[in-house]
């Protein structure tokens, strides 16, 4: 008798969204801070664009700092909404000038967020969009917390708010002539974005809005391990026409994949191309994939050809990413003679392919290393 597949699913979340006696108004689209001053404070329809400036643009620490608004408005507001934050917990520096933010929630939880120089001026965020993972990526620490629960729209945004605080402390200390500006965000760190999706949608219509973080949706990119009706509605509410999508792809066969990648014994790799083809793309947009090797597993030529095969169809590019170790994952990171020759062979294809050099990895911020480990006791990066 053949053997049967193991079953896998996904898992459910240990508690639900924490939510207070008063709305979060950092949490609340343009759109919905108008409604709620207008059903709250008979608010004139300018007074959204204020409050929202205060909360985004100046990052108002409390309702009394909104100084234009009157008196009797500023109290009904604390009475009636809240303006809490993320609790900064650490910052850790790597030696590359990546740093890594613990962050706690109010309910006490902790989530972890990165801030990673770019080539040129700037950084790029990545930050988180649940307490652990709901799925199982054998090479992704994150997964080795379990599924604490989904992050609320106000701590996805507010991860942004507290790195912006801390760059702009950080400079004025340093008497610094310009404060460092997060010029991107990645959504790849703990927790699987699509899995969260109405949190993740309602965080970047928030990050992307001119009057708020006014970062442009260009340079925003969402990654998904593979969950295939959350990509299909990605593509059917047009967000591939708004913000980048990353496949996490990591494997070229079903067999490898299924064992990486347990999501991929419920939606094989066909399927998931299938959902990626209704993501539009444009000259300015492309689809990204993402391959992490894994030394012996899936860094042959046979896979790099494969590869090819898998990816040729999409206007994409490939980020190649060497495995970062880490004690929560059985694998090892490639040689770098293996890393060349698995990259070689995708661009005489004529593949568009990058290598994502490992950032942070001494400070186990690294692609794959969020898991609130104490980097002085994590394994190093070989």
């Amino acid at each position: 008798m053949a053997e049967q597949p193991t079953l896998w699913r996904i898992r459910k979340p240990q508690r639900a969204i924490p939510r207070g006696d008063k709305p979060n108004l950092r949490g609340m689209s343009r759109e919905e801070l108008g409604e709620f001053l207008g059903r709250e404070l008979s608010a004139p329809a300018y007074r959204v664009d204020q409050v929202f400036g205060w909360i985004h643009q100046r990052r108002a620490p409390d309702f009394d700092a909104m100084t234009n608004l009157s008196k009797a408005d500023r109290a009904k507001l604390r009475e009636r909404a809240s303006l809490d934050t993320l609790e900064v917990d650490t910052i850790q520096r790597a030696r590359d000038g990546t740093r890594k933010l613990r962050l706690r929630t109010a309910d006490g939880e902790a989530i972890e967020s990165v801030l990673i120089p770019n080539d040129e001026r700037g950084l790029t965020q990545c930050i988180s969009s649940q307490v652990g993972c709901a799925l199982d990526c054998r090479f992704c620490a994150t997964a080795s917390l379990g599924f604490r629960r989904n992050l609320d729209t106000w701590e996805i945004v507010d991860q942004v708010a507290r790195a912006r605080t801390l760059l702009a402390e950080e400079a004025e200390r340093e008497g610094a002539r310009w404060t460092p500006r997060i010029t991107n965000i990645v959504y790849m760190g703990m927790g699987e974005p699509l899995h969260n999706f109405n949190q993740v949608r309602r965080s970047l219509s928030i990050l992307t809005d001119a009057g708020g973080e006014a970062i442009a949706g260009r340079r925003i990119t969402v990654s998904t391990s593979g969950l295939v009706p959350a990509i299909e509605r990605f593509a059917r509410e047009g967000l591939g026409e708004e913000v980048g999508l990353a496949i996490s792809l990591n494997a070229t066969t079903d067999a490898v994949r299924d064992e990486v990648m347990p999501i991929n014994r419920k939606w094989k790799i066909d399927e998931l191309l299938a959902a990626v083809r209704r993501v539009p793309t444009s000259r300015r947009r492309r689809v990204t994939f993402e391959y992490v090797l894994l030394g012996g597993v899936n860094d042959s030529d046979a896979d790099a050809h494969r590869l090819i095969e898998l990816v040729r169809e999409f206007r994409c590019h490939v980020n190649v990413i060497p495995f970062n170790p880490h004690e929560h994952a059985p694998y090892r990171r490639p040689s770098q003679s293996r890393v060349r020759a698995f990259m070689a062979i995708l661009r005489r294809s004529g593949v568009d392919v990058w290598l994502r050099t490992p950032r942070g990895d001494d400070i186990q911020a690294a692609c794959g290393q969020l898991a609130l480990d104490d980097p002085k006791t994590a394994a190093p990066p070989s």
